[in-house]
C-alpha cells in the first residue's frame, strides 16, 4: 500500500533498435512529456514542517505530522472509518492558492478542504466528490492560519492514508528547513564559485564543426555494462548500507551507501565509456522466478534534448543527481499503460503475464525498458528532499519559471536476457510501475563541456567518444 508522486507519462517511438541477447544499437527517440504536478515545484511548502494534528491515526508510526514532513517514505493514516480530518498550522496568516495530497493507496474519494483564521471558524475553498486518489493538485484561492483536510468516504476498508499534505501560496510563518537524514537528503545547495568555474570554462570550449553528412539529433551516450548488485542507495539512504531494496548498479564500481562525489572522483574504475565518466546509474534489480535478471550486454545512457532549441543547454555540476520513476508506485500496468517494459526484436510482444502487468516477448525477442529523465533544473539545487523537485520536465519544448535551466536529458535504455513467461516478473522495488532510475554524476568537466557543446548545442549524434 505504498506509492510516491507518478512520473509523468512518455510516449515513445523508437527508430532502431536492433536486439540479438543484448541491446546493440538505439537510433534515437522521439519523446513528449505530460506537464509534471505543480507538487514537483523546487518551492518548499507552506505547511513543511509545520505542527499537525489529526482526528485519529492508525497506529504510533502513522502521525499526523508525517503528512507535512518533506518525506514521501512516511506517511499519516487514520482509524478504519468516516469522517476523519487532518490540520496543519501554518504559523502565521498565508494567502492560499494551492493544496496538493499525495495519497497512498487507501485514499479518500470524497473530501473537503477548509481554512481558519483561529482554528474554530472553518471556510471552505474545496470540495472533490469521486476522487480517483495518486497525486491531486487543487488550484484554491483563500486565506487563513490554519487548513483542515476533511474526509467524508474512503476507497478502501482502511482508514485514510496520505503521503503529504502540502499548502502552497505566500505568508504564513519563517520557512520550516527541509528534512535531512536517511529519508531525504534534504536541500543540497550547489558550491557557486565551482558552478562559476564550471560555467566559464564550458563558455570559453570552441565548438568542433559539424562535418557533411552527420546525422542532425542532438545526442551523445555513455555505454555502460552492469558493475555490481547492494542493497544501497547514496542518494535516499546515504550512510546506510543495506537499508534499500535490492539494486544493479552501472558505471562507477565503488558505488554504495557511502557514495559521495569525492569517492566517484576517487575512485576511477568504472563499467562505462568513456573512461571520463566516472558517475553511477542504477535501477531496481529484476527478478525472474526469484532469479535475478541483470541488463545483457550494453546499458546505455543517452545525453540529449527534446527542446525546440537546445542552445541553452549546460553540463551538470559536479556531484548532481536526481531520480526518475516511483520506487512506491503500486498500480498495474496493463498494454498500453505508460512507461512500459516492452518487447524489442523480431516477433515483439506475443501476450501478457497472467496478471497482466508484463509482456511476454516471443522466442527472438527480448524484454526492454527505457527510463527517461527530467531535463530542467532550478539552477540552484544539486538536489532535493525527495530527488526530484530541484529537477523537472521541459513543457512544450522549454525549460521556464522555477526550472529555467536547460540540461542534458538523459535516458537509461536496457534489455534482459529473456522473453519472459506467463509467470512474469518482479522488480526489488514491487511492481512493474515502480521501476525507477538513479543517476549521481561525476563526469570530468572538459569531456562533459565537449560532448554539450559539439553535439547538444550544435544538433548533432555523437557517439561514446563524443565524436562525430
Amino acid at each position: 500500500m505504498q506509492r510516491l508522486a507518478p512520473r509523468p507519462g512518455h510516449r515513445l517511438r523508437l527508430r532502431t533498435v536492433m536486439v540479438g541477447v543484448a541491446l546493440t544499437a538505439l537510433a534515437g527517440t522521439v519523446l513528449t512529456t505530460q506537464a509534471l504536478s505543480s507538487a514537483d515545484a523546487a518551492e518548499i511548502p507552506l505547511s513543511q514542517g509545520r505542527p499537525a494534528t489529526a482526528s485519529s491515526t492508525e497506529n504510533g508510526g502513522t502521525p499526523a505530522s508525517a503528512a507535512v514532513d518533506g518525506d514521501l517514505g512516511t506517511r499519516w493514516s487514520s482509524a478504519f472509518s468516516d469522517p476523519q480530518w487532518l490540520q496543519v498550522d501554518l504559523g502565521a496568516t498565508a494567502t492560499i492558492t494551492r493544496v496538493v495530497i499525495n495519497w497512498e493507496s487507501a485514499y479518500a474519494t470524497n473530501f473537503n478542504v477548509q481554512t481558519s483564521a483561529n482554528g474554530s471558524t472553518w471556510t471552505t475553498i474545496n470540495t472533490t466528490a469521486n476522487g480517483t486518489g495518486n497525486v491531486q493538485t487543487l488550484t484554491v484561492s483563500g486565506s487563513g492560519r490554519y487548513v483542515r483536510l476533511n474526509t467524508t468516504k474512503r476507497a478502501t476498508q482502511y482508514g485514510t492514508s496520505l503521503w503529504e499534505f502540502q499548502v502552497f501560496g505566500t505568508g504564513g510563518g519563517p520557512a520550516s528547513p527541509s528534512p535531512t537524514g536517511p529519508a531525504g537528503a534534504g536541500w543540497l545547495k550547489m558550491d557557486q564559485a565551482k558552478w562559476n568555474t564550471q560555467l566559464a570554462e564550458f563558455n570559453a570550449m570552441t565548438i568542433n564543426p559539424v562535418p557533411a553528412g552527420i546525422v542532425r539529433v542532438p545526442e551523445f551516450n555513455a555505454t555502460c555494462t552492469y558493475s555490481h548488485s547492494k542493497k544501497d542507495d547514496p542518494i535516499v539512504f546515504p550512510g546506510l548500507p543495506g537499508a534499500s531494496h535490492m539494486h544493479s548498479f552501472f558505471g562507477n564500481r565503488s558505488t554504495d551507501a557511502n557514495t559521495t562525489t569525492e569517492s566517484l572522483f576517487a575512485n576511477t574504475a568504472t563499467s562505462c565509456g568513456p573512461t571520463q565518466d566516472k558517475s553511477a546509474y542504477w535501477v531496481p534489480t529484476l527478478y525472474e522466478h526469484g532469479v535475478a535478471l541483470e541488463p545483457s550486454g550494453t546499458f546505455v545512457v543517452y545525453y540529449g534534448s527534446r527542446l525546440a532549441d537546445p542552445t541553452k543547454t549546460v553540463p551538470f555540476p559536479q556531484g548532481f543527481r536526481m531520480i526518475a520513476g516511483d520506487a512506491k508506485k503500486q498500480v498495474p500496468t496493463p498494454a498500453g499503460a505508460a512507461n512500459q517494459f516492452w518487447c524489442a526484436g523480431a516477433g515483439g510482444e506475443i501476450g501478457r503475464s497472467a496478471d497482466g502487468n508484463w509482456p511476454r516477448c516471443a522466442p527472438t525477442a527480448n524484454l526492454n525498458y527505457q527510463l527517461v529523465f527530467q531535463d530542467c533544473w532550478d539552477g540552484v539545487h544539486l538536489d532535493s528532499p525527495d530527488h526530484k523537485s530541484h529537477v523537472a520536465y521541459s513543457t512544450n519544448g522549454t525549460c521556464s519559471g522555477a526550472f529555467p535551466v536547460a540540461i542534458p536529458n538523459i535516458s537509461f535504455v536496457f534489455a534482459y536476457p529473456t522473453s519472459g513467461s506467463a509467470d512474469g516478473f518482479t522488480l526489488a522495488s514491487g511492481m512493474a510501475s515502480s521501476m525507477h532510475g538513479d543517476s549521481f554524476f561525476a563526469w570530468d568537466n572538459a569531456a562533459l563541456g565537449h560532448r554539450v557543446k559539439d553535439c547538444i548545442v550544435q544538433k548533432a549524434k555523437c557517439n561514446t567518444a563524443g565524436t562525430f
